[in-house]
């Protein structure tokens, strides 16, 4: 009660001025409040913040003048120079990932190497005998072998593919590659070369490559080449009789009578190898016509 006493005792604050005339009024009332909360009375804790707040307002509390004040706007100048900087700065070239370990063991896992086919004796007689009957200028020579994954087990060199027909230069090939090539010159390319220019004959092909242990276009990685086998040769030109030539080239489009040649060449050979790839099948082929003779199921033929 004392303390009640005292406060409703209060004179108001010294230099303080009220903008309304029932200022008194409503201060006498917070003060009876408080002194009531003093006594223990049930005051409503709403009437209590109304009577605070009117409190506050009448005498003039507010916000201070000056607030604080937002930070300083960073110099343009200085980021647009950072910005050019850090686009400017070299980038660390980041390359593809690295390889995993399993991955890394299955690309050096290589293939067991294939096994070279081997002609019997009386397998080789025959082939033999049929080129040299033809005019081949044909021999066995030394077998090559295998390294690599590469070699042939009966090889055979090719000079002549006929009296009339030179192979330049000489081919070491497989007997059997070397006796499609033979077959397909004579029963094929002189009846065509005749039909096409009557006043020519063919006299000589030029092969690109033989036997050359590498993989297929010379890659660095990937399957063995037929080459490899002794299966396959490289057909880059015709010679002719007046001394002209055809250069294997793209003629697809090519209305000429060497355009149609070539690709009557080419459709006939077919007829003799299993694969048949020409200037149209991809870039590494532009220049000649690649010739095998690998064995595929059904005796299934890829001519291209």
């Amino acid at each position: 009660m004392a303390n009640a006493t005292a406060i409703s005792a209060l004179p108001p604050p010294a230099g303080r001025s009220f903008c309304f005339p029932e200022t008194e009024t409503f201060v006498a009332r917070f003060l009876l409040t408080v002194r009531a909360k003093l006594e223990g009375r049930n005051i409503d804790p709403r009437q209590t913040t109304i009577l605070i707040l009117s409190l506050l307002s009448l005498t003039g509390a507010g916000l201070p003048k000056n607030g604080p004040l937002p930070l300083p706007r960073p110099d343009a100048t200085a980021s647009q120079q950072t910005e050019a900087a850090e686009k400017s700065a070299p980038r660390e070239m980041q390359g593809p990932p690295a390889p995993t370990e399993e991955k890394k063991k299955k690309e050096e896992a290589k293939e067991p190497p294939r096994p070279l086919e081997r002609e019997d004796d009386e397998t080789l007689a025959a082939c033999l005998g049929e080129l040299k009957a033809a005019g081949a200028i044909v021999k066995e020579i030394a077998p090559i072998d295998p390294q690599n994954g590469c070699g042939i087990a009966r090889p055979v060199e090719l000079s002549r593919l006929s009296a009339d027909i030179a192979l330049e230069p000489k081919a070491t090939l497989r007997c059997e590659t070397a006796l499609q090539l033979q077959r397909w010159s004579q029963e094929a390319l002189v009846p065509a070369v005749k039909a096409a220019m009557p006043d020519k004959k063919l006299t000589g092909l030029e092969q690109a490559s033989a036997y050359v242990c590498r993989n297929r276009n010379n890659a660095s990685n990937g399957k063995v080449s037929e080459h490899a086998f002794g299966n396959a040769v490289d057909i880059a030109a015709f010679t002719f009789s007046d001394g002209s030539r055809l250069d294997i080239a793209p003629r697809e489009k090519d209305s000429t009578v060497e355009g149609a040649l070539q690709r009557a060449a080419v459709a006939t050979a077919c007829l003799y190898f299993t694969t048949v790839l020409d200037p149209g099948s991809d870039a590494a082929h532009e220049t000649h016509l690649h010739l095998d003779v690998i064995k595929r199921k059904n005796g299934y033929r890829y001519c291209w």
